[in-house]
């Protein structure tokens, strides 16, 4: 019994290696997500800009197709009041030619707002594009500096992995039910699955252990379970 606790105990020393490493690592993801969400703000700026970027110059294509079609109507009206010989008819037609002067115009008028419109556009793209960049560049040395330090646990991690499987193999080599039982518990609410007697309790929900299971768990005689949490119970040597 007692080189079954030493083997239990071995293999969750290597548990809690393992769990120490992997909350060290879970130590870097707020800095991680925090440095993601500076970056990303400003991707979403650059995203609205560039939306904006994209209507404003598909209005300004559709001004200009529009003043190109007035242009060519205009010269189609010029080209006929010269063959024109009512004055009824070419009256008409100047009233046309003058009544499109002033649309054309308010629409060469409304092109070159459009432009200028695209301008501050692209100036405002440009901007935050640098604003990325430089944000890109002020968070390299520290997300290198995580980068390093994650793979430097990673290596740790499965080192101290190796170890836990080596652990469990040799228990599950002679006590598969022992190491079944184990990993069943520490599947439970219980962060370890073997805590030591704390005076006359378990050691993790502090539930008073019966005087006679207590006695043969400090002379080596049992492995039992907590009746309330179910954890396995040991006493120190």
């Amino acid at each position: 019994m007692q080189s079954d606790l030493k083997r239990l105990l071995t293999l969750q020393e290597a548990d809690r290696l393992v769990m120490s490493i992997e909350a060290e690592i879970q130590t870097f993801e707020p800095e991680v997500a925090e440095l993601d969400a500076g970056v990303k703000r400003l991707e979403d700026e650059l995203t609205r800009v560039q939306r904006n970027l994209e209507e404003a110059n598909k209005r300004r294509t559709e001004l200009e197709s529009n003043i190109e079609t007035y242009r060519v109507t205009q010269e189609q009206r010029r080209q006929k009041l010269e063959w024109v010989r009512g004055a009824k008819e070419a009256s008409a037609l100047m009233a046309e030619i003058d009544l499109a002067r002033s649309v054309l115009a308010k629409e060469e008028a409304d092109w070159i707002r459009s432009s200028d419109e695209v301008q501050a556009i692209e100036a405002a793209v440009a901007e935050v594009e640098q604003r990325v960049a430089a944000e890109e560049e002020a968070q390299s040395p520290r997300r290198e500096e995580i980068a390093q330090a994650q793979s430097e646990c990673d290596g740790r991690l499965e080192e101290a992995s190796a170890r836990r499987a080596e652990a469990a193999q040799e228990i599950n080599r002679t006590k598969r039910q022992l190491l079944t039982m184990y990993d069943k518990i520490r599947g439970g609410r219980a962060p370890l699955a073997m805590y030591e007697l704390h005076a006359d309790a378990c050691g993790h929900c502090y539930t008073s252990v019966p005087m006679h299971l207590r006695e043969q768990i400090r002379r080596g005689e049992t492995l039992a379970t907590c009746e309330a949490c179910g954890v396995l119970m040991f006493a120190a040597e």
